[in-house]
């Protein structure tokens, strides 16, 4: 059965580890939807790929997803700048629920602000390891980390490994 995931990103997202697992998800027969700050507007990456977005933080309910996928760069920084915190509010929906959150290099910042990683196992690109540990996780440095529904990785480097682990997730 196709599974629904909500991608969460803007401006300055690393190209690449938004696009790589977006076409690995929808080559596996589910779909995808970028979820932003507002519906129908243009979000462009550190390497100048333009995405739509899909759908606005504040008409999407975490419920009808099947899962969430947190691309990595600024992106991540940004979205956390939202004054209401409804991305944070978003991904703990997942964390909380047992449903799929995947993160890539810089996009495990968001689940800081779900405050449920205390005792989880994650990885992330270097410069946000220290952060994921002062909220109280376990960090590693592998190219995929799997804990229960969370899956993580470091950079563009791992991104076999990371689609290949979410491809997984959502046809298992």
């Amino acid at each position: 059965m196709a599974k629904k995931v909500a991608i969460i990103a803007t401006d300055e997202f690393e190209d690449v580890e938004l696009t790589s697992p977006k076409e690995a998800i929808e080559e596996a027969g589910h779909e995808t939807e970028v979820v932003g700050f507002e519906a129908a507007s243009e979000i462009v990456g550190k390497h100048g790929t333009k995405i739509t977005v899909d759908r606005g933080i504040s008409e999407a309910k975490a419920e009808e997803y099947d899962a969430l996928l947190i691309p990595g760069g600024f992106s991540p920084d940004h979205l956390r700048g939202d004054s209401e915190q409804r991305f944070g509010a978003f991904a703990k929906y997942f964390t909380t629920n047992d449903v799929p959150a995947f993160a890539i290099c810089h996009g495990p910042q968001i689940l800081i602000d779900t405050d449920d990683l205390k005792g989880r196992t994650l990885t992330a690109v270097l410069n946000v390891r220290k952060d994921l540990s002062n909220a109280g996780a376990q960090v590693v440095d592998e190219s995929v980390v799997v804990d229960n529904n969370i899956v993580t990785s470091r950079t563009p480097d791992d991104l076999d490994d990371f689609n290949k682990e979410i491809v997984n997730q959502l046809n298992g």
